[in-house]
């Protein structure tokens, strides 16, 4: 396994679910993804701005009648990058059930 194939600001578990739980849908209003993840919104907003810097989600605002809301949406290099980091966590475990397998036999 090459370190290489892990993207680092997925191997964070709170980014990670936050991209898994984007993959699913084309925009998720903030608050809905706060209950998901289980985090305060100071919290999910600091995890937000660094997926945002790396270009891996998108990020509207606007209203709903009078309420400003958040909505963030999963980019086509977000899918990528978790695509690979699965990609490399199956290959992990993968490796490791047939180093399991040899000891066995």
């Amino acid at each position: 396994m090459d370190p290489a194939d892990f993207d680092t600001a997925l191997l964070d578990p709170t980014r990670l679910s936050i991209v898994s739980l984007l993959v699913g849908v084309e925009w998720a209003e903030f608050g809905w993804v706060r209950e998901s993840v289980g985090m305060s919104p100071s919290a999910l907003s600091k995890q937000v701005s660094t997926l945002e810097t790396r270009g891996y989600i998108e990020v509207k605002k606007g209203y709903v009648g009078k309420r400003p809301r958040t909505w963030l949406a999963l980019t086509p290099p977000g899918r990528a990058a978790l695509e690979r980091h699965v990609t490399a966590l199956r290959r992990v475990v993968e490796e490791s059930q047939r180093a399991a397998e040899r000891r066995d036999t």
